[in-house]
């Protein structure tokens, strides 16, 4: 390999030595057939996880409209949320059932007069 001259001559010459070392190998009659089954099983495993995305979001949108709905439709108990907190309080402690009942004492020392 002649590496004097200019730059141009030098690559040139590079180039060649590369070509002689490595010649560029023939394709043989099964390559194109062996890069479209290469290309067609990356693209199929692509396309399935594709799909099993495309399931994912739409399975989690249509949880969404679900809940979104469920929580926008009033339920039988409106009458039970139409209370204000004061009122439900009064309600519950309201003065006709006492929520604490004493124990009852027995005084013996008037029973045996």
């Amino acid at each position: 390999m002649n590496l004097r001259g200019s730059q141009d001559d030098q690559l040139n010459a590079l180039f060649q030595a590369y070509r002689d070392a490595c010649p560029a190998p023939e394709p043989d009659v099964n390559f194109m057939p062996h890069l479209w089954r290469r290309i067609e099983a990356r693209q199929n495993s692509a396309f399935s996880f594709r799909r099993m995305a495309n399931a994912l979001v739409t399975a989690a949108l249509a949880a969404t409209m679900l809940l979104g709905v469920y929580t926008a439709v009033p339920h039988n108990k409106a009458a039970d949320y139409s209370m204000t907190y004061v009122e439900a309080l009064a309600d519950a402690n309201s003065i006709d059932t006492p929520d604490i009942v004493a124990p009852v004492r027995l005084d013996l020392s008037e029973a045996s007069r």
